[in-house]
């Protein structure tokens, strides 16, 4: 993983007046680019095309200009929000001599009025301001996105495309049983193995064949189910080669660990390693919050309750840990979490035992981090044994 960074602050220290700072506002059919040039009064501001060298080439000019003005520049630093277009020109940047930074979008505070003036001019002007902020070194104007090299996004990929195939698959299922059901017919599953062939025999409640028009939808939607499930295997098998042809790798050594705790399969593990734990986060607090686990206080004078989850974090995490807090309880009743969980909703009823599940699956999620991180087996903990 990338070289872990103060994401609140900047540690390096800012001179403006041998800085150029730039910000760029991102959208599809253009970028907005705006600058503080040492030596000129003006704040120049300019519309380019989606191009990355004619990006270079206006940084290049401004500190060119900047020259003119009398100004030595050491220092080129430019930053833009998180978005659709990910980490790529960052990098590109990067590799040019630029410092380039991502800016987490949620980070950064606006305005509360009920309707706001919003546009990119105005987007750009707040943007550089919380960017000199977090240069000086002050907290609290924005936060930083850790940039991950395109190996670490493109490992994620198949975990990704495997949680949206899962969902089609649930979609057309669903949609199938929905028109049998309006024809009275309630004992068939499209996952069934010979489903395509009993397709062709199912009649109504009413003793007639399923109409045609209903039956050439059955048929597509079959088609296409086998071919997301077919491609769901592919996905699956191809990760299992991966473990099997590179185990000592970090990552995959991670999976494999995970994955021999009793209760936690290879997909789960692969999610945490590749979502979470593969990160270098700096303490327990920051695995909680980076899978939004944490509570969001409301305080405010002799007022105080709690909103519930943050969820500012990864949801994907947040998902699947609230899961796998649910099927620790089954496959590790022994462990210390578990009676931890248990002491505490003896007598409770519904609603508690799903707020005290949260709460035992940031537990766990931090238990799995010290176990993936430094080998601390959880207390109690029932591990398969090594392969």
């Amino acid at each position: 993983m990338s070289q872990a960074f103060d994401v609140r602050r900047s540690g390096k220290p800012f001179d403006q007046s041998r800085s150029l700072v730039a910000v760029i506002e991102l959208s599809q059919g253009s970028w907005l680019v705006g600058g503080i040039v040492p030596g000129l009064q003006r704040r120049p501001l300019k519309k380019l095309l989606p191009d990355k060298e004619k990006l270079l080439a206006l940084l290049l000019r401004w500190r060119d200009e900047a020259l003119k003005a009398g100004h030595e520049i050491d220092r080129i630093a430019i930053a833009c929000e998180s978005g659709r277009d990910g980490f790529w020109l960052v990098r590109w940047l990067r590799t040019q001599g630029i410092e380039a930074y991502v800016i987490h979008a949620a980070s950064v505070a606006v305005s509360r009025e009920h309707r706001r003036a919003k546009t990119d001019r105005l987007d750009t002007e707040m943007l550089k301001r919380a960017f000199l902020g977090w240069l000086r070194g002050e907290t609290g104007h924005c936060s930083m996105v850790t940039i991950p090299s395109c190996e670490e996004e493109d490992a994620k990929r198949p975990g990704r495309e495997r949680e949206t195939l899962v969902s089609e698959r649930t979609r057309l299922v669903n949609a199938m049983k929905s028109d049998l059901v309006r024809l009275g017919i309630r004992n068939f599953n499209p996952r069934w193995r010979k489903a395509a062939e009993q397709l062709e025999e199912l009649h109504t409640a009413e003793g007639t064949a399923v109409p045609p028009n209903t039956l050439a939808k059955l048929r597509r939607d079959m088609e296409r189910l086998e071919l997301v499930m077919a491609q769901i295997k592919a996905i699956e098998a191809a990760r299992l080669e991966r473990l099997e042809q590179s185990p000592q790798e970090k990552p995959h050594a991670m999976v494999v660990l995970l994955a021999r705790v009793v209760g936690v399969g290879i997909e789960t593990a692969d999610l945490l390693v590749r979502e979470i734990l593969s990160r270098q986060l700096r303490d327990r607090r920051a695995v909680a919050r980076y899978a939004g686990l944490t509570g969001s206080p409301d305080e405010s004078g002799s007022k105080r309750r709690e909103k519930g989850l943050a969820k500012a974090g990864n949801a994907r995490v947040r998902r699947g840990m609230i899961q796998l807090a649910w099927r620790l309880l089954r496959f590790q009743e022994d462990s210390a979490l578990v009676r931890w969980y248990r002491e505490r909703t003896a007598n409770c009823r519904g609603a508690k035992r799903k707020t005290m599940i949260v709460a035992l699956a940031r537990k766990l999620l931090i238990a799995l981090w010290r176990l993936a991180t430094s080998g601390k087996v959880p207390e109690g903990f029932i591990l398969r044994p090594a392969l």
